[in-house]
């Protein structure tokens, strides 16, 4: 890519993560920069509304990756927010949840420093914190699991090749984004380093949003009862005694059915 003539006002790139779904756990810098932005490139996920923060005149290019389905392949999409910048602009790049988890932030930054943009990275609530916040499933808790990792149900190169033994330690709590496509290898290989069949596991599809879906079971069912329902991408996996928490502590599906009937 051929450096263009600087601009009098050099650009910027703001590298901002909207959170898991719901708006209202969309951060106050995050809104900020937004409604400030001259040009706001997005992602497939993103939460309902918060393009509205936005101004009437900012340059909104989607982006959205889906599985299989990129709109704008990765290197093109690193060279456009080059491009924007030396154009003397503002830019939002705006993703799902945080941009450091699984968000390829890390990638796209890494071309910025390279051609001299100055950019910024803003946290946003990651889809596993949100989720599991609003299924009831604490991700730690000192009677179920000390440590919790996440995970990756998609790499690079389309396989599944994780670190198996560390995923399937008891007193854990695993988080499988990107799964639901692997459910069953995923499920098979903890069983297979050492968790128990009825060891319990969750997916949470569509989280903190109203369309909000949790599935509970084990590892020896859940894929069998993911499919029967139907349950498809934008899911979590939750792997870990923390699942069972979920029958009491499912607050926000009780405040939508109280919604619901009192609507």
């Amino acid at each position: 890519m051929q450096k263009s003539p600087k601009p009098a006002k050099p650009g910027v790139v703001h590298l901002v993560g909207s959170g898991p779904g719901d708006l209202d756990l969309l951060t106050l810098r995050a809104a900020r920069l937004i409604g400030e932005a001259d040009a706001i490139v997005y992602d497939h996920l993103i939460p309902d509304g918060v393009l509205d923060l936005a101004r009437a005149d900012a340059e909104k290019i989607y982006v959205g990756k889906e599985t299989s389905n990129h709109t704008v392949p990765q290197e093109e999409l690193n060279l456009l927010l080059v491009r924007l910048a030396h154009e003397g602009k503002t830019v939002v790049r705006l993703k799902g949840g945080d941009p450091f988890i699984f968000g390829r932030g890390g990638e796209e930054i890494e071309t910025l420093f390279e051609f001299g943009v100055p950019f910024e990275v803003v946290p946003g609530v990651t889809a596993a914190a949100g989720c599991a916040a609003y299924a009831g499933i604490p991700l730690t808790h000192r009677d179920h699991a000390q440590t919790v990792t996440f995970a990756t149900g998609h790499l690079k190169d389309g396989t599944i090749n994780l670190d198996w033994p560390a995923l399937a330690r008891p007193k854990q709590t695993a988080v499988f984004y990107m799964g639901i496509g692997g459910i069953g290898e995923i499920c098979r290989q903890m069983i297979a380093h050492g968790l128990p069949p009825t060891h319990p596991a969750a997916v949470v599809q569509h989280g903190t949003t109203p369309r909000q879906r949790v599935l509970t079971a084990d590892l020896a069912t859940l894929p069998a009862q993911v499919k029967a329902a139907g349950i498809t991408s934008p899911a979590l996996i939750i792997v870990g005694t923390v699942v069972n928490l979920h029958a009491k502590l499912a607050w926000f599906e009780a405040a939508q059915v109280a919604e619901t009937s009192n609507g």
